[in-house]
């Protein structure tokens, strides 16, 4: 009668800690998922110019403190960009395997901090490509939360 009770009260338990795991990073100040939209999504293609680095570094205040090396812009809706967490499964440069390849090519522009640049003068060459994206997914997959690179 124990072993029943165990297993009548454990399938809830698991549900619950998964639900928690789920929404957990929705009470932190800014999601994974928040954070990523803020970084790498720019839908609207026709503000790219060359200068287009620049100012999306400075607007991003991503120039405070140190210039970063690279980042990468990704000119798609977000539902096209989402829906990447339910195609081919790829491993992450870092080793975990909640990485996704887009099947199709996506508009990006890459940012790639100019040789001899120095903070604080940070200055940007913007490259505009069509390329297979590659994101991290969390949370059984419905949620983009890091670009992970291009190919």
């Amino acid at each position: 009668m124990d072993q029943e009770r165990f297993f009548i009260l454990f399938l809830p338990l698991v549900l619950v800690l998964l639900v928690l795991g789920c929404v957990q990073p929705f009470l932190a100040k800014e999601s994974q998922a928040e954070k990523f939209l803020q970084q790498h999504m720019d839908p609207d293609t026709s503000t790219v110019t060359s200068s287009y680095c620049n100012e999306m570094m400075k607007h991003q205040n991503r120039t405070v403190g140190f210039c970063k090396p690279v980042i990468t812009f990704i000119h798609q809706p977000l539902p096209d960009v989402q829906v990447i967490c339910f195609q081919g499964n790829v491993r992450c440069k870092n080793g975990q395997s909640n990485c996704h390849q887009s099947s199709s090519k996506m508009h990006i522009t890459d940012c790639h901090l100019k040789k001899g640049s120095k903070y604080p003068k940070c200055d940007y060459k913007t490259q505009q490509l069509q390329k297979s994206i590659i994101v991290a997914c969390e949370c059984v997959q419905y949620e983009t939360v890091h670009f992970d690179g291009s190919v």
